[in-house]
C-alpha cells in the first residue's frame, strides 16, 4: 500500500517569495553582494540539520545573483564539489554560475590546512561572498549541504524560481561527533534498481551521512552477480517478498552504485548475511545444504529458518569466492557478514563458522562488521559489531555486547526501536512493521548514542546507523515516507555534539525542513509531534 500523496496549498512563506518577484527582477542588474530586498529574510544559521558544532551569526547576508561565480582551488576534488553545487543551484536560480579558479567574491570552495578533520568545514558568509574552507574534499561537500539549507527551500526545485537567494551572514564551524553515520538499504526483500538506489543516496547525502550499507542477500533474494557461483543471482535473485520478479546487480551495476555513492562522499558497505538468512543461496546450490537438497525459493517474511552447512568445506569455498569477488569491487574498508537471527545454527556451530569466516574477510583486505550476535562468538581484532537490540532486549545479551566493547570491539548503534526506519510510526501507519514497537519521531531522536548501552564505554561507540528494511516497501516513494522525518534525526545524533541534542528545539528545526522536502517531491509523515507550518 502506498501512502497517499498530499496536495499542499501555497504557504505564507511562498506568498512572500512570489510577492518579491518584481524586486528580484530588478536585482538581476545589481552586482554581487547587493543589499537584500525589503521584506525578505535569510534562513538563520542555527536552523541547519544536523546542528552545527558552532554558529556565530552576524553581518549582512550574501545574495546569489546572475553575476555569481563558484570559485574553486586548482584541485580535482574542489572542482568536483563546485560542479555538484552548480548542478544543484542552476535549475532553481536560472543563473549560469560558472565554476572557475579565477575572480573575486561569489561562492568560494577552498581546501586548506586547519582543525577541520577529514569531514569538517568552516562556512563564512557576508556581503562580499560565501567561503567554505575544509581540509578534505568531504568537508567541502558537507559544507555545501549546509549552504543548501541556508538558501530558501525553493532552491531544491528543478525549475526556475523567483528567489531572492540570500545566505545569512556569519560563520559556521563544524565537524562530526562520530565517524560512522550510515544509512542501510535492504535490496533483498524487495529489489531496487540502480537509479532508485541513487535517488536514496541523494536523500541521505543531504544530511551528511557518510556510509551506505547495502543488504545484498537474504532468504528472499540474492542481489549481486558472483561469477564463480552464477546461479546465486540468476536463480536466487529471481524473486522477492510477495513473489515479484526480483532482480540483481551486475558487477557493472554495483560499480556504478559505488561510484555514485563516492561522488556524494558515501562509502559503500556491502553485506552478505550468513550463516542464517541464506535461503536464496541454499536454493541456488544444493551442495550448500547439509542434506544436499536445495529448498524452494522463499517469498515470505519469517526469519531464522535457514543456515549454511557449517561442517562442509564447500561452505567456506563459497564464502571465500563471494567475499573475494565482492571485496574486489568495493574500495571501502568494510565487509558486513551479517550473523543475526541464525536460529537454525547451534551456538557451537555459529562460533566455529565465525572463526572460519572472519579471517577470510581479512585475507581479502577488509574489516569485519557483524550484527551484535557476533559478540557472542569471538570478534576479530578491529571488528565492529552493530547493535540492533531493543530496550526490552535481555540484560544478558546487552552485557555480552558491552563486554566485547570493553575488550576493544567497536560499536555501531542502530537500536531497532529507535533507528529502524521501517518500523511503523503509529498503529495507523499504512506501511512498515511493528515487531520492535511503534517508533514516532521523538522516540527516534531522543536518545544519546554515547550513553545508550549499559556497561559499554563511550569510547567504543563508532557511530549510528539508520536501517531501512523492505519487507513492506516496494518503491522509492514508500522509502521516502518511512525515512522522512526520522532520517534527519538519526543523522543529527551521529554528527552533532551531544550538547545540541534537545527535542524541543530540534522539532522546530525539523518542521522548517518540510518545504525543502516538498520542493524535492519527497512525501513524508506529518507527525503530530512536529509543529509543521500550515
Amino acid at each position: 500500500m502506498r501512502p497517499h500523496r498530499r496536495h499542499h496549498r501555497t504557504t505564507p512563506r511562498m506568498t512572500r517569495l512570489l510577492g518579491s518577484l518584481l524586486l528580484v527582477a530588478a536585482a538581476c542588474a545589481v552586482t554581487t553582494g547587493a543589499a537584500p530586498a525589503r521584506g525578505t529574510a535569510a534562513t538563520p544559521l542555527h536552523q541547519v540539520i544536523p546542528a552545527p558544532a558552532s554558529v556565530d551569526p552576524g553581518g549582512a547576508p550574501y545574495r546569489i545573483t546572475p553575476g555569481t561565480r563558484i570559485r574553486v582551488d586548482d584541485s580535482r576534488g574542489a572542482r568536483r564539489v563546485g560542479d555538484y553545487l552548480a548542478d544543484v543551484l542552476r535549475p532553481s536560480t536560472g543563473y549560469r554560475l560558472p565554476v572557475t579558479s579565477h575572480g573575486q567574491g561569489g561562492i568560494r570552495l577552498r581546501l586548506a590546512g586547519g582543525p577541520y578533520g577529514e569531514e569538517g568545514y568552516r562556512l563564512d558568509s557576508g556581503r562580499a561572498g560565501v567561503t567554505i574552507t575544509a581540509r578534505e574534499t568531504a568537508g567541502l561537500f558537507h559544507g555545501v549541504q549546509t549552504l543548501r539549507q541556508l538558501l530558501p527551500a525553493a532552491v531544491e526545485k528543478d525549475s526556475v524560481q523567483p528567489g531572492p537567494w540570500l545566505v545569512a551572514g556569519g560563520t559556521v564551524t563544524d565537524s562530526p561527533r562520530y565517524e560512522w553515520r550510515a544509512a542501510m538499504l535492504d535490496v533483498s526483500r524487495h529489489f531496487f534498481s540502480v537509479d532508485e538506489v541513487k535517488r536514496y543516496i541523494d536523500r541521505v547525502a543531504l544530511y551528511k551521512y557518510n556510509k551506505l550499507h547495502l543488504h545484498l542477500s537474504d532468504d528472499q533474494g540474492w542481489r549481486i552477480a558472483i561469477d564463480s557461483w552464477p546461479r546465486l543471482a540468476t536463480y536466487g535473485g529471481s524473486t522477492e517478498v510477495g513473489g515479484g520478479p526480483g532482480g540483481f546487480y551486475t558487477k557493472a551495476d554495483y560499480k556504478e552504485i559505488v561510484r555514485y555513492a563516492a561522488s556524494r562522499h558515501l562509502e559503500v558497505v556491502p553485506e552478505i548475511d550468513m550463516p542464517g538468512h541464506t535461503n536464496a543461496a541454499l536454493a541456488s546450490y544444493a551442495e550448500l545444504n547439509c542434506d544436499g537438497v536445495a529448498p524452494p525459493l522463499y517469498t515470505g517474511i519469517e526469519v531464522g529458518f535457514s543456515s549454511l552447512c557449517v561442517d562442509k568445506e564447500v561452505t567456506y569455498d563459497f564464502v571465500d569466492d563471494v567475499v573475494r569477488e565482492l571485496a574486489a569491487l568495493t574500495p571501502g574498508r568494510y565487509f558486513h557478514i551479517g550473523g543475526d537471527e541464525a536460529h537454525s545454527t547451534p551456538h557451537d556451530d555459529y562460533v566455529k563458522f565465525m572463526d572460519r569466516v572472519q579471517p577470510i574477510v581479512a585475507e581479502h583486505g577488509k574489516t569485519v562488521i557483524g550484527w551484535h550476535q557476533l559478540a557472542g562468538a569471538n570478534p576479530a581484532e578491529g571488528a565492529l559489531v552493530q547493535y540492533w537490540g531493543l530496550d526490552r532486549t535481555s540484560d544478558a545479551e546487552k552485557a555480552r555486547v558491552a563486554e566485547a566493547a570493553r575488550n576493544g570491539t567497536g560499536l555501531i548503534l542502530s537500536p531497532a526501536d529507535r533507528t529502524y526506519l521501517d518500523m511503523k510510526y503509529t498503529k495507523d501507519t499504512p506501511l512498515g512493521l511493528s515487531w520492535a514497537g511503534y517508533v514516532e519521531v521523538q522516540r527516534s531522536y531522543d536518545w544519546d548514542p554515547g550513553a545508550y548501552l549499559p556497561g559499554a564505554p563511550a569510547s567504543a561507540v563508532r557511530g549510528v546507523e539508520a536501517p531501512m528494511w523492505t519487507e513492506t516497501l516496494e518503491n522509492p516513494d514508500q522509502l521516502d515516507f518511512m525515512a522522512f522525518p526520522r532520517l534527519p534525526g538519526v543523522a543529527e545524533l551521529g554528527w552533532s555534539p551531544a550538547s545540541t541534542h534537545d527535542w524541543d528545539t530540534y522539532k522546530v528545526r525539523l518542521a522548517a525542513q518540510a518545504p525543502r522536502w516538498e520542493a524535492r517531491g519527497i512525501d513524508y509523515y506529518r507527525s503530530p509531534q512536529v509543529p509543521w507550518r500550515d
